[in-house]
This record gives C-alpha cells, structure tokens and sequence, in this order.
C-alpha cells in the first residue's frame, strides 16, 4: 500500500524532514480535562482533523485494543496484535463538547466499511470508539445511532472499553502538518481536512 511504502520505506526521510520543522507549542489541560480514543483508519488523517479542532488540547498517535505490550508499527501493521490505529484526544468539555467531537468523528471516516478505510484494509483500520467511563459510553451509542441516520449503510463501530494506549513513534505524530507536500497527504489526508474545515468552519481553532 502507498502508506505503508511511506511509513516504512521512507522512514529515514521522514525522520529527517521531521527533524527540520518547527516544534509546536501545546496548551495546558485544565484539571477537567477528558480524554478520548478513537480509531478510524490511517491516525494520520484522524490526527490532522483533530489538531484543528477548538478545545482540543492535544492529539497523539498511537495504538489500543490489541493483546501485545509495547508493539511497534510494523507488529500492528501485521494484523497479528489485534491493536488498531488510533489518536488520543485530550479536550476541553467546556469548549468542545463530547457529542460535536464524535460528530467530527463520524463525519472524517466512514464506520460502514468493517476493517478499512479506503485503500488501507486489515483490523488495525478499523473503526473503534474506546470509552473510560459510563458517560462517554453513552455518547458514543448516541453518536453511533445519529450516524446511521447519515450513512446507508450498517455502522460497525467497535465500542470497547479502554484499556491501555500505546505511542506510536516519533516519526507518525504531527504528520500530516510536518510531511503535507507528500503525495499519500495530498491524496488521502488533505480530502478529509478540507471536508472538515468545510463543515465544521465555526469550530476551528483561531490558528492552525
């Protein structure tokens, strides 16, 4: 697959143009803080959507939901972990409401297709809403139940508990935004960004 030529072929490139960009300054989280994970496919086209998002803290590439400690990209790549792709959000309920950011959520990837995203197929590209309480459970069966008003086809979204999350490495966080120009950015991510920018306008951040 073309993603996984770039994130494997082409990783002593990446980690050097990685090296090259401008480091990012990140807020604090206020103490009520909530976090979230979500797999939707590739995490690079999740992480680029919610970085932009208002209220969100923070957004780290990573892997959950598999049986295998501390497994590396070529493991998860494998299919034979069971882990899945995902991003941790870090938000503010009191800018981001839970329900906006599983809309933003459900609008980004598509949860009818089970174990893909497009070209990119095998479990680890599979659409799984982790939860760490009764709260966020809730509103994500309410968000699963809105999206199936929205999509002709059956939602087969995993609703898992959380368990534990693993960072992915160096050169997968903050992709789309260090490695844009790349071609798999412009024909995959970039789609998805502009998706969102059109119909969440009102909650971006003032600066991206």
């Amino acid at each position: 697959m073309l993603r996984q030529l770039f994130a494997t072929g082409l990783l002593m490139i990446v980690t050097q143009l990685g090296a090259q960009a401008a480091p990012v300054e990140r807020p604090t989280a206020p103490a009520h803080a909530e976090t979230i994970t979500l797999g939707g496919g590739c995490f690079w086209c999740l992480e680029a959507v919610f970085e932009e998002l208002k209220g969100v803290v923070s957004v780290t590439s990573g892997y959950a939901g598999g049986h295998v400690a501390n497994p590396d990209y070529e493991q998860v790549s494998s299919g034979t972990t069971g882990h899945a792709e995902v991003v941790q959000i870090v938000f503010d309920p009191q800018v981001l409401p839970l329900d906006v950011l599983l809309h933003v959520y459900f609008t980004i990837h598509d949860p009818t297709t089970l174990d893909r995203q497009g070209n990119d197929v095998g479990t680890q590209y599979r659409s799984v809403a982790f939860y760490r309480d009764a709260a966020q459970k809730t509103a994500i069966e309410n968000a699963i139940a809105e999206a199936g008003r929205e999509y002709p086809g059956k939602i087969v979204t995993q609703v898992e508990p959380f368990t534990v999350f693993y960072k992915a490495e160096n050169y997968h966080q903050e992709y789309f935004r260090l490695h844009g120009t790349q071609p798999y950015c412009q024909l995959v991510i970039a789609p998805k960004v502009a998706k969102f920018r059109k119909k969440f306008h009102e909650w971006l951040k003032l600066a991206t």
